[in-house]
């Protein structure tokens, strides 16, 4: 009998019945009447009943996503479970990536404390096989939401009533103060000035202490507003921010951001728009005009030397839009003319200042893959042949970000030109970027390799157009 007993006893323990959060105080009590009883150390208790949320969920990126094809890549997507709802977002799989931007937000109403947890979970797209788990992560909701420190929705920087970050939260920033102060056992805060101060917890707060040297906007809230929130910043109380959180079962990170809303505080502030940013077409434009001191790589019937030259131009990444002049045909001086025009199409970033290519990488890939590459222009001269090989006799990579400042004449331009460029770090120039300028026009100078090292071939002339939408 007593070993049936514990074979029951062992079978409840094992099982799940309750799961309770709370805290537990042992004050010690004095015999003296006339001192106070110890503070309490939960001033508001929540709701006992279930109460009725929506979450917001924003997926931004992935960071070392585990590569489950055999080309060491992988098609991530987002899989969201929370009580019995599920969202499968495998339509928007992301091929051919191990660093995975999603920039997606999903919206779902759950019951808390019953629905708690919030399962996370990335996954590999596959066609024709069972689709594999990368990883998941799970996070308690009703933690967040009934933590003192606001965690359920972060405290932003400013407080703004339009624009891209209008305010989320249902409650003002006045209202959480209050909120606040009756959890901390103080007086509520007062306004004075219009707004422009406020006293809270014995202090006097002033808000050009806050804003100033600050760009002020047009989306901007009132002023007893800004206040609030400024004070609520120094509280402890959980900033806005992105959370890394690991996939388990990995240990390849992703970022994302969660936001709990009760529903019986009222309709929340519109979401973020964490998409990513779409690329804008742009059009380069190039004017070839001229090439001297280029080498004479042939000999004509008569025994002079002799080239027939022309110019070959591509963007790195669209090599498969090579374009080129045409041929300057028994050039005896290393001279060529040529007024012929360049025309690239290519796909920008300007926030990330990345041309976004697209393309597949071999003839079977099902998928094209993106690539982000710094938007670089590449000029070639070359020597034609009719029953050969065609002969390189010189290049120039100019990176659209940190042009090399052209020469006014062939007899101006040296090597020197490209070492200043080389020497340079790279960082944003105003000056230096052709997205900044219009036109550049001048003389450029070519160069070939030998050992290892760049010796100076020949000269071009060129006119270089702003590139445009």
């Amino acid at each position: 009998m007593a070993t049936a007993h514990q074979d029951l006893r062992i079978n409840i323990e094992e099982r799940t019945l309750l799961e309770t959060q709370g805290a537990f105080k042992v004050y010690p009590l004095s015999d003296d009447p006339a001192i106070p009883s110890p503070p309490r150390q939960f001033r508001e208790l929540p709701d006992s009943g279930p109460q009725e949320c929506v979450v917001r969920i924003y997926v931004i990126r992935g960071i070392d996503v585990q590569p489950k094809d055999n080309n060491g890549l992988c098609d991530p997507y987002i899989k969201i479970s929370l009580g019995k709802k599920t969202i499968d977002d495998r339509d928007n799989y992301l091929p051919n990536t191990i660093d995975p931007v999603f920039g997606r937000m999903f919206e779902l109403s759950c019951f808390l404390p019953q629905d708690k947890d919030l399962k996370i979970s990335v996954y590999d797209f596959d066609l024709l096989t069972r689709d594999e788990k990368v990883g998941e992560t799970v996070i308690d909701l009703e933690n967040r939401l009934l933590s003192r420190f606001g965690s359920y929705c972060g405290l932003p920087q400013t407080y703004c009533i339009s624009g891209p970050n209008q305010w989320r939260d249902q409650l003002k920033p006045s209202q959480i103060l209050q909120h606040h102060a009756r959890l901390k056992g103080v007086p509520p805060p007062r306004t004075e000035d219009n707004g422009n101060t406020l006293h809270f917890s014995g202090q006097e707060h002033r808000l050009s202490d806050f804003e100033m040297n600050k760009e002020m906007h047009q989306h901007l809230g009132p002023a007893s507003e800004r206040i609030a929130l400024h004070v609520l910043r120094t509280q402890g109380l959980v900033p806005e921010h992105v959370e890394t959180r690991t996939l388990y079962s990995t240990f390849q990170p992703s970022i994302s951001q969660v936001d709990i809303f009760p529903k019986s505080l009222g309709l929340p502030g519109p979401p973020f728009d964490i998409s990513p940013r779409k690329p804008k077409k742009y059009v380069l434009r190039v004017i070839i005009w001229n090439t001297t001191n280029v080498i004479l790589d042939e000999t004509s019937i008569t025994g002079e030397r002799m080239s027939d030259i022309y110019v070959k131009g591509w963007m790195p990444g669209k090599e498969e839009d090579k374009q080129k002049t045409d041929v300057h045909y028994r050039s005896l001086d290393g001279d060529g003319n040529f007024n012929w025009r360049f025309v690239f199409e290519f796909e920008y970033l300007p926030a990330e200042q990345l041309c976004l290519v697209s393309k597949k990488e071999h003839f079977w890939s099902l998928d094209k893959t993106e690539f982000r590459i710094p938007p670089q222009l590449i000029i070639q001269i070359w020597d034609n042949d009719k029953f050969s090989l065609d002969d390189y006799l010189g290049n120039i990579e100019l990176d659209l970000h940190n042009l090399i400042s052209p020469a006014k004449t062939s007899d101006a331009c040296n090597m020197k030109m490209l070492e200043n460029v080389m020497k340079s770090p790279r960082k944003f120039d105003q000056s230096k970027s052709l997205f900044a300028q219009k036109t550049v026009r001048g003389w450029w100078p070519c160069y070939t390799e030998k050992d290892g090292k760049k010796e100076l071939a020949n000269y071009i002339s060129m006119k270089i157009v702003k590139p445009l939408q």
